[in-house]
């Protein structure tokens, strides 16, 4: 059985194959990407929560792991992860506690909870 970050992975590249089959699209995506989730007024480890969330709520998959990811990496912790995650649930009821699961997984995968 595959993990969720070996999930994860996979779905990324397979993304980022997808769009690089339109380089012009690829490097404006990139560029977006690092416009918008960048520290600002916000930083980056709020706005990638913030991302999570819709994303829990939408049933986003590649963009649940990715955005959980992108989180940790900006040093969101296990805490501000979970109640995120219940943010999520009061706006998406019982299919995003559903979703949240895989958020969960990938704490545990990485040894944080």
């Amino acid at each position: 059985m595959q993990s969720i970050l070996e999930r994860r992975e996979q779905i990324f590249s397979l993304a980022k194959e997808m769009r690089g089959q339109y380089p012009e699209f690829e490097k404006r995506f990139v560029e977006n990407d690092a416009f918008v989730y960048g520290d600002g007024a916000l930083p980056a480890k709020v706005k990638r929560m913030m991302a999570m969330v819709g994303a829990l709520v939408s049933r986003c998959e590649g963009c649940i792991l990715s955005q959980t990811i992108r989180a940790i990496d900006n040093g969101a912790t296990a805490d501000e992860i979970i109640e995120a995650c219940h943010v999520a649930v009061m706006l998406g009821g019982t299919m995003a506690l559903a979703e949240s699961t895989k958020v969960l997984a990938i704490l545990k995968e990485k040894g944080m909870v």
